[in-house]
This record gives structure tokens, sequence and C-alpha cells, in this order.
């Protein structure tokens, strides 16, 4: 939620080149080549690029945010912070790793929501920028991103052609997902899961 990629996912273009730059990264140096596995990297090696998936809706506590590609990791590290600060302050549980729902991209910049799944919906309804939502639901492949978030540029070129080669449409919106915490990880060793919605 924090790069410089490229969501031109959909086999007609239905996502544009999405680059979104720098800072903190989470990532794995990914396949160049659209099914290839990255032999460099032996986690990898057991992974399969592409994973079908069925993606069920959850509680989210959210913040709805834009950003240009060059700062993106700052804009949606700042959004996170604030979710776990009001998590923490409610004293909610968590049902789920946080994520970035790109919900519009171009090419210089984006809008997202920034999400937390909670097992319950808080006794007290958020105020302000943060609000209670779902989280999107329905056919997915999933793609695993591991090492620096600054290349995941290259995972998202991977995927896009996967998606061409297999001749796969895929909706107006994405999603990361970060099994490592994008507030505090070590920036270099991350692991995101890009989860991309089938029509």
């Amino acid at each position: 939620m924090l790069l410089r990629f490229a969501p031109c996912i959909a086999a007609a273009a239905l996502f544009v080149t999405i680059v979104a730059g720098s800072q903190a990264s989470w990532a794995q140096t990914p396949p160049a080549p659209a099914a290839a596995s990255p032999a460099d990297k032996s986690a990898s090696s057991a992974e399969p690029f592409a994973e079908d998936t069925t993606l069920t809706a959850k509680t989210i506590v959210y913040v709805k945010g834009s950003g240009v590609w060059d700062s993106a990791f700052e804009t949606i590290s700042g959004s996170f912070k604030k979710l776990k600060a009001y998590i923490d302050k409610e004293g909610l549980k968590t049902d789920g790793p946080p994520m970035t729902i790109f919900t519009q991209t171009d090419d210089t910049g984006f809008q997202f929501q920034a999400a937390i799944p909670i097992a319950e919906p808080p006794k007290n309804p958020p105020r302000g920028d943060i609000a209670i939502g779902q989280s999107p639901e329905g056919h997915a492949l999933k793609f695993i991103h591991h090492g620096s978030y600054d290349e995941l540029d290259n995972t998202y070129e991977a995927i896009t052609n996967y998606l061409d080669e297999k001749r796969l449409e895929a909706k107006d919106l994405f999603i990361e997902q970060y099994e490592t915490d994008p507030v505090t990880a070590d920036g270099k060793k991350l692991t995101v899961d890009v989860l991309v919605l089938l029509k």
C-alpha cells in the first residue's frame, strides 16, 4: 500500500502501470518471466507463482487515502500506524494480516484503503477518517513477493505478463496483504501477498 509498481493487471489493460517508488520495502525479487519460479530463492522454489484462492469478506477497520507513487510507502505506512493506534486504544482483536486495497491507480498516483481485519466490530464506532467496512471477496489469484518493497514493481510486471499469457481478466481492484508488519518489519525482508481479483 507504498510502491512504484504496475497494476496493469487485466487482460485488456484493466490495470495501469503503477510505479511507486521507494521507501521501506516489502517484497521478493519476483520472477521476471511470467510463470517462472525464482530459482535463486529457496523459499520461493516450493511456492507456485500464481495460487488460485477464494477471498471471504471480513470486518475491517480502514482509512481511505490517496498518494503519489514516489512517496507511496510513507503514505500507506502512516495510515497503518493510525489504525494500529486505534485498535490498541479500543482493545480490538485482529483477524488477519493488514492489507492495502487499491481502488484506483494511474501512472502518477493511487487511491487506497489501508485496512486491518478485526474479529468483531468495536463497541464504540470509530470517528473521523477511520471507518468500519468489509474486505473484498471473490475468486482471486495470489502472488507471493519476498524481499524489498522497492522491487514490487518487478512482481507486478510478472503478474501482468502472466494474466496476459493465460488470457485472464482482472477486476479494477487489487490487494496487497502483508505477512510481515508494514510498520515495524525490515523493509528488505518483507513477505507480501498480491491478490488479484478475477472477473
